[in-house]
């Protein structure tokens, strides 16, 4: 039989000059120009044609991707539910039935009743080739749902309103919604906000019950086109909150929850560099704020004088705060030491005597759970590990003692034993040490002869938790160790680990990445072409800076969504995400040194005629994040220009955005032909 051939893109003359310097970019015409409308035939049949040489070449594989998948199914309970939690007069819940893609959504009394069934998303998603549920925001009063839904994967969320005692959807529909919803103290109406053009929330308004949606009121509109608006709440429900910023500073409103059309409160006014989130509690502000130090500290201020703050917490160099929650008797600190996630119990009569909650493994990730409740003396938290399933557990703050509410169930069996987690340090060229978390078999080979398969983000401040996968248990059982590079560019130790990896220090990212995989294979857990890696979106473009400059080092790649086009991306205002991104990035459209730095990594433009490992890249035709072109482009100009004869893939979700497919089970057999890749080309066919 002959084997398929790969789809040839065709190069057409294009360039465009920048600071001096002249960029040939021969597959642009793959960006329709119509975006976000994809009709340009020639962009289709290209698409088309990669997706038919994805399901030839993948045809073969289908019985592996078959038995992956069915694995992988097997470790879900099919009819898996939350553990239910009070909030007012009702207990919540959310539950699978056996074979459904989408959750059901349940309360009952509190003191006992019949289930009432508050929203069906299997009904909703019913014919829709992608669903999502976005907010969901019951009100105070238990008697009106309001919730988002999108069915493209475009993020452009339309609000609906059901009358939860009838069961009858109101007549109001708000369509262009991206945010959250936050109902009013009387209920009388919810704020949200609205994506404008450029797919950017740059306002929040409120929407009254039973009037028309054109005469929804504009409470806050932000003129920078770099900011994003959210709304939320505080714990106590007395505040509602309007936030704004970019990826560096921040600027919160508050609106009484009773009054929502009265003049914001400004916290304090922006200033670059300078991020700050609130809560509140009996008339006090709690202000958690970068503005001293990257480990961030808490102040207080009082509600009258929102800007004049007195510092309750001081920052710590051992302990990076991350977050703060108040409750009426108490509030929570989260943070991570070490990298490692850490909760306190603060008491207002005792703010700096912090009652620690501690967790018996050397590498986990812990949080609050859902706490909705400001008045409780039991916390719910959850806790897992690389070994251990997620676990809900419910804190009693007097005692201390933590009862185990429920356990992750893996129908197929699980036994820990057959498993070992353990934390490393390996050194980066510069010396800084990097964290790295890693699962393996109990009689995995220490002699480097084993398969390894590493995976890492590194941007936007996101650190990557070493938690449980049911999924990842497919390489174990075969023999592959599990690695997660806790690399900079996330916030893993630490806001300066973010800063350390952003901007004109972006590289450290690439370069940590490839600096673990060598110190794994110089301490023998395995060899040059021994490693699978992974990563999605920013870490797409972390997988064509790495098979750029170290290409010898991985035996198969998955990009996911790659932000690999990054110097065009970054050159185009008019695109939705850029002008919020320059802070991360950085703007070449201005600064010359931020475009001859994003030139040098950009994976797209840096695709050489040199020997490529094995790669499979994926992208999403509504994908307004990391646009379908980007990896398009990528592949296109990889396809052209490498010197192997290696499996180069490209599928495109021609349905779907930048989380792929939606439904529990069509992710899970995206990811089991993903794996299916993985071992085809590291020599597992089984």
């Amino acid at each position: 039989m002959t084997e398929p051939t790969p789809p040839v893109a065709e190069q057409r003359p294009h360039s465009f000059t920048a600071h001096g310097i002249t960029i040939e970019d021969p597959y642009a015409w793959l960006k329709d120009p119509d975006y976000p409308e994809v009709g340009d035939a020639d962009v289709l049949a290209y698409l088309e044609a990669e997706n038919a040489y994805f399901e030839a070449m993948m045809a073969p594989r289908q019985p592996l991707v078959d038995r992956l998948y069915e694995e992988m199914k097997g470790r879900i309970k099919e009819d898996e539910s939350s553990v239910p939690q009070k909030d007012g007069d009702w207990l919540y819940w959310t539950a699978f039935e056996t074979g459904g893609q989408y959750r059901k959504w349940w309360r009952k009394p509190v003191g006992g009743g019949d289930d009432e069934l508050l929203l069906d998303e299997p009904a909703l998603a019913e014919g829709k080739e992608y669903f999502r549920l976005g907010a969901f925001a019951v009100s105070n009063n238990g008697r009106l749902l309001a919730y988002a839904i999108d069915d493209t994967g475009g993020e452009r969320f339309e609000v609906r309103v059901k009358d939860l005692t009838t069961g009858e959807h109101l007549p109001e529909v708000i369509p262009g919604m991206l945010s959250d919803i936050v109902w009013t103290a009387d209920d009388a109406g919810f704020l949200y906000g609205l994506a404008n053009d450029q797919w950017r929330t740059d306002n929040a308004r409120f929407h009254r019950i039973g009037t028309p949606v054109a005469d929804d009121v504009v409470l806050y509109t932000e003129a920078d086109e770099g900011y994003r608006v959210a709304v939320a709440e505080t714990s106590s429900r007395k505040w509602i909150v309007i936030g704004t910023g970019d990826h560096v500073t921040s600027e919160v409103r508050l609106l009484p929850a009773d009054d929502p059309l009265a003049e914001p409160i400004l916290v304090a006014p922006r200033k670059e560099g300078r991020e700050y989130d609130v809560d509140e509690h009996d008339g006090t502000l709690f202000i958690h704020t970068n503005d001293i130090d990257p480990m961030w500290r808490l102040c207080t201020a009082a509600i009258e004088a929102p800007g004049d703050w007195h510092e309750l917490i001081a920052p710590d160099p051992h302990f990076y705060m991350t977050g703060v929650e108040c409750y009426a008797g108490f509030f929570v600190v989260e943070g991570r030491e070490d990298g490692l996630d850490r909760i306190a119990i603060h008491r207002y009569d005792a703010p700096t005597v912090p009652q620690r909650i501690t967790f018996p493994e050397a590498s986990y990730t812990a949080g609050l759970g859902d706490n909705p409740e400001y008045d409780v003396s039991v916390l719910r938290l959850g806790y897992e590990s690389m070994v251990t399933p997620g676990t809900v557990y419910d804190y009693d703050v007097a005692t201390g003692e933590r009862t185990t509410l429920k356990v992750q169930e893996i129908p197929s069996g699980y036994d820990a034993a057959r498993y070992r987690t353990e934390r490393l340090k390996i050194a980066a060229r510069d010396g800084t040490p990097v964290p790295v978390s890693i699962v393996y078999p109990a009689d995995f080979p220490r002699d480097g002869t084993g398969k390894l398969f590493l995976y890492a983000y590194g941007a936007y401040g996101y650190a990557i938790p070493p938690g449980f996968s049911t999924g990842r248990m497919s390489l174990l059982d075969r023999g592959f160790a599990y690695a997660i590079a806790h690399i900079r560019g996330g916030d893993d130790l630490g806001q300066q680990w973010y800063l350390d990896g952003k901007l004109e220090k972006r590289t450290n990212t690439f370069n940590d990445f490839v600096d673990v995989a060598r110190g794994l294979i110089a301490d023998s857990w395995t060899h040059a072409g021994g490693i699978a890696i992974a990563g999605r979106s920013a870490g797409g473009e972390l997988m064509g800076a790495v098979v750029n400059s170290d290409p010898e080092l991985w035996g198969a790649v998955i990009a996911d969504v790659p932000f690999v086009d990054v110097l065009n991306t970054m050159m185009d205002a008019d695109l939705p995400l850029t002008p919020g991104e320059w802070p991360e990035w950085g703007n070449p459209i201005e600064d010359r040194a931020a475009f001859k730095l994003i030139r040098s990594y950009s994976p797209y433009d840096n695709v050489a005629a040199h020997a490529y490992p094995p790669m499979f890249i994926s992208g999403g035709l509504n994908d307004p994040r990391v646009t379908y072109w980007e990896p398009a482009k990528w592949a296109a100009r990889l396809r052209a220009t490498k010197t192997d004869n290696n499996l180069l893939l490209l599928k495109t979700n021609m349905g779907a955005g930048h989380g792929g497919k939606s439904g529990r089970f069509e992710s899970l057999r995206e990811a089991a032909e993903e794996h299916a890749f993985v071992l085809w080309q590291m020599g597992i066919e089984s």
